[in-house]
């Protein structure tokens, strides 16, 4: 994305343009028309279905005269927002960013001087591996009001869905989040002692293309191989899909998958049911591994 594209989505007309090509907004035109500065709403739209937004999270929608919004947050979610506000896609893919989290700092920060309501609406949930403390920060070194609505986050939806609990008497008396991403490829930096721990579990956002290094680190540092897994494809989704494997048998059935997915780890995972129109390619593996853990 060019950054004439960006001060056109930011300046609107107003301001002027920084040596960077950004907007430095001042005086009247940095209160915005009406002479009031606006507010910035962080939004999270949860895992997908648009059933799971909360109501706080539907008004704030529904007030909004700038959408800003991930490229996950799906079109029914964006439908309600009204068809006056402008809807600026920030998507952020594998190696392919449109906007650097620094330019969408600026936007945000340089609509809601412009007194405009802005609402960042982000999957999940804003602060659940979604950079929201980072776009918080920001507002707040703006002077510009910042509100977080929280969202379901995909863990929740795709346990719930798959009748699995993340947290369960005798079997899970924790449960860790972590982030399956690292810069440039590498494998993520994580306590792999503490989580392999036993009677726990463990969600690994965004790892699904680290599945195999991270089975084996968890597999390494003592993690019982027959420990039952669930990997969720495009949780909440109408095509979501869930494959049950054990954490020996992950990174088989993770090469089956392409989309957003979560990893889970644990012993509860025993609970959940696979989804029954899994992908072909991912049966075969996912039956073996089974049959391991039913040994």
């Amino acid at each position: 994305m060019s950054q004439r594209d960006l001060q056109r989505d930011a300046q609107r007309g107003r301001g002027s343009k920084t040596r960077s090509g950004l907007v430095a907004l001042g005086g009247a035109a940095a209160r915005g028309a009406a002479g009031r500065t606006g507010q910035i709403w962080l939004v999270g739209a949860g895992p997908g279905d648009p059933e799971l937004l909360t109501i706080k999270a539907l008004k704030a929608l529904q007030a909004a005269e700038v959408v800003v919004h991930d490229g996950l947050v799906s079109d029914e979610i964006l439908d309600l927002a009204p068809a006056a506000a402008r809807r600026i896609s920030v998507a952020k893919r594998k190696s392919r960013h449109s906007y650097s989290q620094d330019e969408i700092n600026r936007m945000l920060t340089a609509f809601a001087l412009e007194g405009l309501n802005v609402v960042r609406l982000k999957g999940g949930d804003p602060f659940m591996f979604g950079r929201g403390g980072e776009e918080l920060e920001a507002a707040r070194a703006a002077g510009v009001p910042c509100h977080v609505i929280p969202g379901v986050t995909a863990a929740l939806a795709a346990g719930a869905a798959a009748g699995a609990p993340l947290t369960h008497r005798g079997s899970a008396q924790a449960v860790t989040f972590v982030t399956g991403h690292a810069q440039k490829g590498a494998e993520p930096d994580l306590d792999w002692a503490s989580l392999a721990r036993a009677n726990q579990t463990v969600v690994v956002y965004m790892g699904l293309s680290m599945a195999a290094p991270i089975a084996a680190r968890l597999l390494a540092a003592g993690r019982d191989g027959a420990t039952p897994a669930l990997i969720v494809e495009n949780a909440s989704r109408a095509d979501e899909r869930r494959v049950l494997t054990t954490l020996s048998g992950l990174a088989e059935a993770a090469a089956a998958l392409s989309g957003p997915a979560l990893l889970i780890v644990g012993e509860a995972m025993a609970l959940a049911h696979a989804d029954q129109a899994m992908a072909r390619a991912g049966e075969a593996a996912t039956e073996t591994v089974l049959k391991e853990a039913r040994a």
